[in-house]
């Protein structure tokens, strides 16, 4: 793979692409890594976002993971979560040998990796799947922990709690209560018609939904 191939895709994405004309582009190109990590070692968003959705999950490991990780340091906040979030949805659940290592992050030393472990146990429940049987530990990890931990798990761990909350009513009074005692996003503005993440509001408005 030569710098002249990663320059067209560049060209042909242009500055600001859409992240439709990116998906669009990435089912033509299909699966390649090196490609992908030739796009990925750019550092530019937009090419490590394709990136993010033409590697290769059968070389995905560890190490791998470790690095993509310490790359996301140098983007912002939005930036670095909107790639996190198709590496987890393209890459991380979709062999047996990713997932494993999704399970393995709770306590992993980057908060990338422990966010990815939290949206992912949240995604098993909100997606309609059968979810494992681990939501007892989940929540006691969250009671212990969520305060403690850094803005971006913080949010990923709030939102798995609401959608405990959401999809398992055993455990829905449990939920409302931890986002009271925390008062974690009480505060926060969220634009009209937007679910707000205090938890429980966004329980109450998310069940509303469902069972209206």
């Amino acid at each position: 793979m030569t710098t002249k191939d990663v320059k067209a895709i560049a060209d042909q994405l242009g500055e600001q692409p859409k992240m439709g004309d990116i998906k669009k582009l990435a089912k033509t190109i299909k699966k390649d890594h090196e490609l992908a990590l030739a796009l990925w070692a750019t550092g530019t968003f937009s090419l490590r976002m394709l990136a993010a959705l033409i590697f290769d999950k059968t070389l995905i490991d560890q190490e791998f993971a470790d690095s993509l990780a310490d790359d996301l340091a140098a983007h912002d906040e939005s930036e670095k979560n909107q790639i996190t979030d198709w590496l987890l949805a393209n890459q991380f659940t979709k062999s047996k040998k990713t997932i494993q290592l999704l399970e393995s992050w709770q306590q992993a030393k980057s908060p990338v990796l422990r966010r990815l472990f939290w949206y992912h146990q949240a995604r098993l429940r909100w997606t309609g799947q059968t979810p494992p049987d681990n939501t007892e530990a989940l929540l006691e990890a969250l009671e212990q922990d969520i305060t403690q931990s850094e803005p971006e798990v913080q949010w990923a761990m709030n939102f798995t709690a609401g959608q405990i909350g959401i999809h398992d009513k055993q455990h829905r009074n449990r939920c409302i209560k931890l986002g009271e005692t925390t008062g974690l996003y009480k505060e926060e503005k969220v634009p009209r018609g937007c679910t707000p993440n205090y938890l429980p509001e966004f329980i109450r408005i998310e069940v509303a939904k469902r069972e209206g």
